[in-house]
């Protein structure tokens, strides 16, 4: 029987999808949709959302833009008096910072409403913008998380907090940027070990523009921390930004195929660990669709390999594969 592990009166949530997941890892939504169902919260659609836009493009560019776009998306949320939920580090900087400034700034509110108005819409400021680890975090909480639970896992993760979701801290609250917890509690909760890393809070490299602007130097830091990882012996990377998603999944991708770099670390987003922990399988929550493919991570599962790639080699240090699919 389905747990339902809210007891909260607060308003509904939207889901904001943003450009990643829908287009390269439609696993994430799918994961989204199943644990948010499972654990009683009921999501509703938003019709119409564009890209957010990106924070560390769109913004240094022409912020007036920037903000009219993202208003523009906070508008169809606020049309259904729903809260926006997004799953995705970089939206949820564009979305709750754009939130915040249009509600604190009268005279740039202003100035928004103003372009609006020429497509028949309004800012009003009367909803919250959400980041799901953030909500499950405050709202449900990590020991109804666990209560949820059906098949904990034993599995050793690096947790990759991601830049937006931490700072700026005196927005974000969520406690130290410098070593913050409350991520590592929701992964503790499906009864995998969060792992001590070096750099843990370190960017996966490919923000501000850097993985299309300077890809060598995105790759080099991306690199660094995937040898950290790799260091510490975990079992895979728990991420919560698509964004981070890609560069660690396509990265490692590309460092094998340039550098003959072999980490082979599976990349999992937390709606899809989370998933796994609920009784999921990895083909319902999309991870057989990832880049990396190890057979190790799979036996861990309890899961064989060779059944979900019949006819492919398929093994540790050998995971890589064009189309998410492994040679």
């Amino acid at each position: 029987m389905t747990k339902n592990n809210t007891d909260t009166s607060k308003r509904d949530l939207s889901l904001f999808l943003g450009c990643i997941a829908p287009n390269r890892y439609p696993g994430i939504e799918s994961a989204t949709r199943k644990v948010m169902e499972r654990l009683g919260i009921p999501i509703r659609e938003l019709e119409g959302a564009s890209c957010c836009p990106a924070p560390g493009v769109f913004q240094s560019f022409d912020k007036k833009t920037w903000l009219t776009l993202a208003s523009r998306n906070l508008c169809l949320s606020e049309a259904l008096d729903t809260d926006l939920l997004t799953v995705c580090n970089g939206c949820y900087a564009t979305l709750a910072d754009t939130n915040r400034i249009l509600k604190e700034d009268p005279e740039t509110k202003a100035v928004v409403n103003e372009k609006l108005s020429e497509i028949g819409k309004e800012f009003s400021g009367n909803i919250e913008v959400r980041h799901i680890v953030e909500y499950l975090f405050r709202d449900v909480r990590p020991e109804k998380v666990r209560d949820a639970v059906t098949h904990p896992l034993d599995l050793r993760i690096a947790v990759h907090y991601g830049c937006h979701l931490v700072k700026p801290s005196h927005e974000r609250k969520l406690g130290s940027p410098e070593n913050p917890s409350f991520f590592d509690e929701l992964v503790e909760a499906t009864g995998a070990r969060s792992v001590e890393y070096e750099d843990k809070t370190a960017c996966c490299g490919a923000g501000g523009g850097a993985r299309s602007a300077v890809q060598d130097v995105a790759l080099r830091l991306t690199e660094k921390k995937l040898e950290h990882m790799q260091s510490a012996n975990v079992d895979c990377i728990v991420n919560a930004c698509p964004f981070c998603h890609l560069q660690f999944d396509q990265g490692q991708f590309e460092l094998a195929e340039r550098q003959g770099k072999d980490f082979s670390i599976p990349v999992l987003h937390y709606s899809q660990l989370l998933g796994l922990a609920l009784g999921y399988s990895p083909e319902k929550l999309g991870i057989h669709l990832n880049r990396i493919q190890n057979a190790e991570f799979y036996t861990k599962l309890g899961e064989r390999a060779e059944n979900k790639f019949p006819g492919k080699k398929l093994g540790a240090g050998t995971g890589f594969g064009k189309g998410g699919l492994p040679t």
